[in-house]
């Protein structure tokens, strides 16, 4: 719900990361599933600084940046799914699936133990077609 001014009053959201439901909206961060210090170590560090503030702001496609519960976010930092996956089993895969999108989707980079890692995750799920736009 929206109050008197635009503020935020209510309101369910749901972080798939943990599988979590929350009403305080303090309690969630604003995740980039690509974090910004993996995109700089990926090629970002070549853009130039309108690229990288438009990836840090894609909202041109709904998997690049999602709401889930902070201290997971936190727990998350700047790990590539060599080093972190979230903690809710069912939802590994889609997670593979938008990290790779938003690589794609950039034309970041991939080291060889996150490549290792993504494949061996995306060996146990379904097959799934990604479609997407290059970024500007």
């Amino acid at each position: 719900m929206v109050g008197p001014r635009c503020t935020l009053v209510g309101g369910q959201w749901y972080s798939y990361y943990d599988n979590a439901t929350w009403s305080d909206q303090a309690d969630l961060d604003i995740d980039h599933v690509v974090a910004l210090a993996e995109a700089w170590d990926s090629g970002a560090s070549g853009w130039t600084t309108a690229r990288r503030r438009a990836f840090a702001n894609d909202l041109g496609d709904e998997r690049s940046l999602v709401a889930v519960t902070d201290n997971v976010n936190q727990a998350k930092a700047d790990e590539d799914p060599a080093t972190w996956i979230p903690p809710y089993e069912p939802a590994r895969c889609r997670f593979v699936g938008e990290w790779v999108t938003v690589k794609l989707r950039w034309r970041l980079t991939v080291d060889t133990a996150e490549k290792a890692a993504l494949t061996t995750r995306a060996d146990s799920c379904p097959d799934e077609t990604i479609t997407f736009t290059h970024a500007i």
